[in-house]
């Protein structure tokens, strides 16, 4: 467990997860969806180092209790 890369890798999922709106409301205004591709790149961009850097990579199952593991750890 290196928690350096699990801490890149959920900066990544919470950068996505906030490109969901700058797109919908691109997409819903008939703008180019700038902002949220770049968000999204920057989010694809720091999950690809934190499976780099993590000997073992992540998997969809393990996810979830890496973003709690780094909350938790925030929160001590």
């Amino acid at each position: 467990m290196n928690v350096e890369s699990d801490l890149i890798f959920v900066i990544g999922m919470i950068c996505g997860l906030l490109a969901i709106p700058p797109l919908i409301g691109a997409f819903s205004e008939g703008r180019t969806p700038r902002t949220a591709a770049i968000m999204i790149m920057i989010s694809a961009g720091l999950i690809v180092t934190a499976v780099l850097q993590n000997p073992g990579g992540y998997s969809f199952e393990e996810a979830p209790d890496v973003f709690f593991r780094v909350i938790a750890g925030l929160l001590n």
